[in-house]
């Protein structure tokens, strides 16, 4: 089964915010989610982020300083199922 690279930036940024334990009332900076990733695909991850939230995996919350993301607890199972058939990892 072969994956594009769309779902395994996807992937990735959930599997950083799942193995950070970005739920509930923990939140962190939106720009902070292109750090791990090439600079030259900075754009695209933000894209891919913003397709996440709107798809309802990341949630918004607006801070003092500007925007925060949360992964979603109600779509938990879904996002862990996910990462799992994509990068092959469990939690």
């Amino acid at each position: 089964m072969e994956f594009n690279d769309d779902d395994k930036i996807k992937a990735t940024i959930l599997y950083h915010l799942r193995r950070k334990k970005v739920i509930g009332g923990v939140h962190t900076p939106f720009d902070t989610i292109t750090k791990g990733f090439p600079s030259h695909i900075g754009k695209d991850v933000k894209k891919i982020a913003e397709k996440l939230i709107k798809d309802g995996y990341l949630l918004k919350k607006m801070t003092n300083n500007g925007l925060h993301i949360i992964l979603n607890k109600d779509k938990l199972k879904e996002i862990e199922d996910f990462i799992k058939r994509i990068l092959n990892y469990t939690f």
